[in-house]
């Protein structure tokens, strides 16, 4: 949202259970997250160049951890809206940096493994930035919603430690998310309640089978996958709760530490929830999530 009077009129629409303070109206900043041009990249339009918009709170209410947002959209688009600005605000007000990300994806052009590397090189930028924004290195969690929730569990569950030797200093910090947050997502790409127009947009129409199998996540959980905070409801027709279920149990028997909430009602694609729904207490749900976890505690 560009303007004041926009935050206010989605306030009073009921959409977004917090205020939203005149400091978080500013324009945020946006920067590329390779400004020579990204790699693959097939031109040079917006499309093809992958950024974050940063939202930092404000200094006295900055707990010091960090999201990088990936908002959903099947893989063809992204909901920049509900699953990007309004997202990174509630992050704010609860003392949390936001970055959202800005993936390249089928409607501009590109199939795996450009969101994942852009996935992967948001999370260095934070890591390596962290005291230029004000976060700490080992607070840096990502957050996905419905096909972003596969893009934030695929980072979550293909990572590295971050090459000592890289010229970039990027390169050389992990690409690790120390948490994740999975909204409705998209876990699996070769289960019967896989969504198949994600699939089909990361992968193609005929994608190779041990592709699939690497990218169906539930699959990829071992001990070193960050903890998680899952979300879904019984009503979703879109993406199956079935998803996040799998996701829980293969974190449950790899013993990495998980909360999962389904909600009885609900549609697909609700982000923060409308005011007075069940589902929209979420939010609190995983703010409490994280404060248990120390991720809000100050240094």
């Amino acid at each position: 949202m560009s303007s004041l009077k926009s935050l206010i009129c989605t306030v009073c629409a009921g959409i977004v259970p917090f205020l939203i303070s005149p400091a978080l109206a500013d324009e945020p900043e946006v920067e590329l997250l390779w400004p020579n041009g990204a790699p693959g990249a097939k031109g040079n339009e917006d499309g093809d160049k992958p950024s974050l918009t940063i939202y930092l709170p404000e200094k006295e209410k900055a707990t010091g951890a960090a999201v990088v947002i990936c908002p959903g959209g099947g893989y063809g688009n992204l909901a920049m809206d509900h699953e990007g600005h309004q997202v990174a605000q509630w992050l704010n007000s609860n003392g949390i940096a936001g970055f959202i990300l800005k993936y390249r994806h089928r409607g501009t052009g590109y199939g795996h493994p450009a969101p994942l590397h852009d996935a992967q090189r948001a999370i260095r930028m934070v890591r390596s930035r962290a005291k230029e924004w004000n976060v700490l290195p080992d607070r840096i969690g990502i957050l996905g919603f419905s096909a972003g929730g596969h893009l934030a569990s695929t980072a979550g569950t293909h990572f590295d430690k971050g090459n000592a030797e890289a010229a970039d200093p990027i390169d050389r910090a992990s690409c690790r998310p120390d948490f994740m947050v999975l909204v409705y997502p998209v876990i699996s790409l070769n289960e019967p309640f896989s969504h198949g127009g994600s699939r089909k947009n990361l992968l193609g129409t005929q994608p190779a089978p041990d592709l699939v199998e690497n990218l169906s996540n539930e699959k990829r959980v071992t001990p070193e996958t960050p903890p998680t905070f899952l979300l879904h409801t019984d009503q979703d027709a879109g993406v199956p709760a079935e998803n996040s279920v799998a996701f829980y149990l293969a974190l449950r028997r790899a013993k990495v530490p998980a909360e999962m909430h389904i909600y009885a009602k609900g549609p697909h694609g609700f982000g923060l929830g409308k005011k007075g729904e069940a589902v929209a207490t979420w939010p609190d749900r995983c703010i409490d999530w994280m404060r248990g976890r120390g991720l809000l505690d100050r240094k």
